[in-house]
């Protein structure tokens, strides 16, 4: 059987220490026995994280793998520090909670945003599918493909500005400075608006206030099949399928970058094999079913599945790859 080091005092310390700094607000108290199972949205409702929640959530209960219904709280904050923080200094032990994770979360703990706590710190159950990042542009744009936007960013990067759903060095921001840079243009020069979500980035594009958006595939699918945007690349691996299956990798535009937005879970770090291996199983046991395939299809997500070891090893990985990203591009020393 595994076993797992104990964590050392001085981490154990400054944790309650970030749980002061966050304030008592954010429930820093004992968890309570039998309310069932649940899950964390580390923001508000309607995000990416909130509908992984949810839609799991309700496969899990559907298949009869949960003692009832399993409830979703909105924990927002920090982007998604104040949850991880929660489930860190207060949860440690809790075995029937699982909180929503993306590649925003690894790309804060890589960055250091979270303080001192790190991947180690909680265990990775899962992943069940991904979408993959976007740049469009307004209908009306002057640029039709990804060379002529970046020759009008060669010209006077900081003429245009983009919009985004997340913070700044969040995975919105992150993947159109990752591309500029590989394409030659100084990332430092790159001017980006955050906003409280995709919606709201969007619509500040269809107002032209902001020349482009930097987002996922998934929001922008009804804009674009309603004719008020134009996807200009795909951080993709391959071509998309459906209704953006006609706009071209960056890849295959001679820009090696993709940016894979997955949608999985972490357990807190201190619950012990067994339960950790439960939550692994009925990952596995949705991913494998009908009823997720349904789900994750109406969802709009590709798929992407992977649990246990393996799912931790990758994210540990790419913990790896984006602090060296963020070096790369100046974000961090």
């Amino acid at each position: 059987m595994k076993t797992r080091a104990p964590r050392p005092k001085f981490r154990r310390a400054s944790q309650w220490f970030l749980c002061g700094f966050l304030g008592w607000s954010m429930g820093c108290s004992a968890p309570t026995d039998g309310r069932g199972w649940e899950c964390l949205a580390p923001a508000n409702a309607g995000g990416g994280w909130d509908l992984t929640c949810r839609s799991v959530g309700q496969v899990v209960s559907d298949l009869g793998l949960s003692p009832g219904l399993v409830r979703t709280t909105n924990l927002p904050g920090a982007g998604g520090g104040v949850a991880y923080a929660r489930t860190v200094a207060q949860r440690g032990g809790d075995t029937n909670v699982i909180i929503a994770a993306s590649p925003s979360t690894v790309l804060r703990l890589a960055q250091g945003q979270y303080g001192s706590l790190d991947e180690d710190d909680v265990r990775w159950i899962g992943a069940l599918g991904a979408e993959y990042g976007i740049l469009a542009v307004a209908a009306d744009s002057p640029w039709n493909t990804l060379d002529d936007l970046l020759a009008a960013w060669r010209s006077d990067p900081a003429s245009l500005v983009v919009s985004g759903g997340s913070a700044v060095a969040g995975q919105d921001h992150m993947k159109v400075l990752l591309l500029a840079h590989r394409a030659g243009i100084d990332p430092r020069l790159i001017r980006y608006v955050p906003f409280d979500g995709g919606g709201e980035a969007m619509t500040a594009l269809l107002g032209g206030f902001v020349h482009v958006f930097s987002g996922e595939a998934s929001e922008v699918e009804g804009q674009v099949a309603a004719g008020r945007l134009r996807v200009l690349v795909a951080l993709s691996p391959e071509r998309m399928e459906g209704t953006l299956a006609s706009v071209p990798t960056a890849i295959e535009s001679g820009v090696d970058v993709t940016w894979v937005t997955w949608r999985g879970f972490y357990v807190p770090g201190e619950i012990g094999d067994e339960a950790y291996d439960r939550w692994v199983d009925i990952l596995r046991q949705v991913g494998a079913s009908p009823a997720w395939d349904e789900a994750r299809r109406t969802n709009r997500l590709q798929p992407f599945f992977m649990t246990g070891e393996e799912f931790s090893t990758f994210v540990k990985n790419q913990v790896t790859d984006f602090r060296e990203m963020s070096r790369e591009i100046g974000l961090i020393r």
